[in-house]
């Protein structure tokens, strides 16, 4: 499949060849065929699999279609493209901008943290699309600078993340400003019920793509894996942070308050962290991102959704401070590290209460992770059967758990022979043994 077999005008296609485009990614092969018939869209899709330009291309083509020219009279917006944060506000507007050179299509971008009297000004003239974040946007209608009322094509971008960082609200306001009928193209790297709700809401008979992660990605980077329980495993990462020669990492973690105890950890034990989720403002993250960056923390803290569509160079290492419950999110996750040609190490903490999501991801991307078997903090495993003491008396009470308190020096990580190839079942006794989870 060809871009000209996609059935692109000329004047888009020379700018997709400028900027070395040679074939369609899946997304685009499948979005920009159906937006250009006018089909709403409900895609399902990661950062990095060609996204923006599967809807941005056939956008500015349906607007150059009809557009029209009247010097007495502003030409409006048609178009909105509404994304949780100044960096992808900015990425996507870049990307219009680099595929209309040859059109005569004016696009405009608007986001928090700056001053909005530039915006006021560039919101003057013509504007035939418009890229905003939700906060910044709603201010300036609500003051009479922006009116969208003749749009015609919606895209919601990162749903998920607008979700996650608390915009939903100031989404379903714009919403109400724009006309009933348009076509509306809604993308999200995952389906939460609060998104599958908007877009039912929203979209009428949608055209569903879901665009699969590649699992290639794991074969570029070394891969390790800790049993850990969970109450230890804020020490196992300082630990590894001071003991292996680690220039930059990104840890995830499931949640906010959980990064922002990662950092207070590592802070306090002389480690440069610094945290970014959706609790944070926008200029917090900008700031955080930049430190990280430019090398002024050693260590950044991040929830998956706060993370997308962050480019980070020379990032050596990646943790999975908790196991993520999406496997494709593991493979996405470990692919922040080993970029353009070098070297990647991805880590992995796993506790009893994770070891399904390890058995799925594991699934998922077709290998075992290597288990590291010793450390300073070994899982135990909970004891099934007590073993009878001298004089009679049990060394734990029946049904009761038992957990070794000791840091476990010999501690060993086996597979269970009816999961996996290597390894046996171990025996139960009334010692404390490490953990067999799978």
């Amino acid at each position: 499949m060809t871009f000209q077999e996609l059935r692109i005008i000329p004047p888009i296609l020379q700018e997709l060849t400028n900027e070395k485009y040679e074939q369609p990614t899946p997304i685009q092969e499948a979005a920009i065929p159906a937006i250009l018939d006018g089909r709403d869209i409900l895609a399902s899709a990661q950062t990095g699999t060609g996204k923006t330009a599967a809807f941005a291309v056939p956008t500015l083509q349906l607007l150059n279609k009809d557009i029209s020219y009247q010097q007495d009279k502003k030409r409006p917006i048609r178009s909105l493209i509404l994304t949780p944060t100044r960096e992808l506000a900015l990425q996507i507007y870049e990307n219009y901008c680099s595929y209309s050179r040859g059109l005569k299509i004016r696009t405009v971008v608007i986001f928090g943290g700056v001053p909005q009297k530039p915006q006021e000004k560039d919101l003057a003239g013509d504007v035939d699309i418009l890229v905003a974040t939700p906060g910044r946007l709603l201010d300036l209608i609500k003051q009479g600078f922006i009116n969208l009322r003749q749009v015609e094509i919606l895209i919601l971008d990162e749903a998920d993340r607008m979700l996650d960082m608390g915009f939903i609200h100031d989404v379903k306001k714009i919403l109400n400003y724009t006309p009933e009928k348009k076509q509306t193209l809604l993308f999200s790297a995952t389906m939460p019920p609060q998104v599958a709700d908007l877009a039912s809401s929203l979209l009428i008979d949608p055209y569903r793509i879901e665009i699969e992660p590649e699992t290639t990605t794991v074969e570029a980077i070394e891969q390790s894996l800790y049993f850990v329980d969970k109450a230890n495993k804020r020490k196992l990462l300082r630990d590894l942070l001071q003991t292996l020669d680690i220039e930059s990492a990104l840890v995830f973690t499931r949640t906010k308050h959980g990064a922002d105890r990662i950092v207070k950890e590592l802070d306090r034990k002389g480690i440069k962290a610094i945290a970014i989720h959706g609790n944070k403002s926008q200029n917090a993250r900008v700031r955080a991102l930049n430190a990280f960056k430019k090398r002024q923390v050693r260590v950044l803290v991040a929830t998956d959704i706060a993370a997308r569509g962050l480019d980070i160079d020379n990032l050596s290492h990646v943790f999975n401070f908790d196991l993520p419950e999406i496997p494709e999110s593991y493979v996405h996750r470990i692919g922040r590290t080993g970029r353009a040609g070098k070297t990647g190490i991805a880590i992995a903490f796993c506790d009893i209460e994770e070891r399904k999501l390890l058995r799925d991801i594991e699934r998922f991307i077709g290998t075992e992770i290597p288990v590291v078997k010793e450390h300073n903090y070994p899982a135990v495993s909970v004891i099934a059967k007590p073993k009878q003491a001298k004089g009679g008396q049990n060394k734990t009470s029946s049904g009761s758990k038992s957990y070794n308190k000791q840091k476990n020096r010999g501690g060993s990580y086996s597979r269970s022979n009816n999961q996996r190839k290597s390894g046996s079942k171990q025996r139960v006794s009334g010692k404390t043994r490490s953990a067999n989870w799978k």
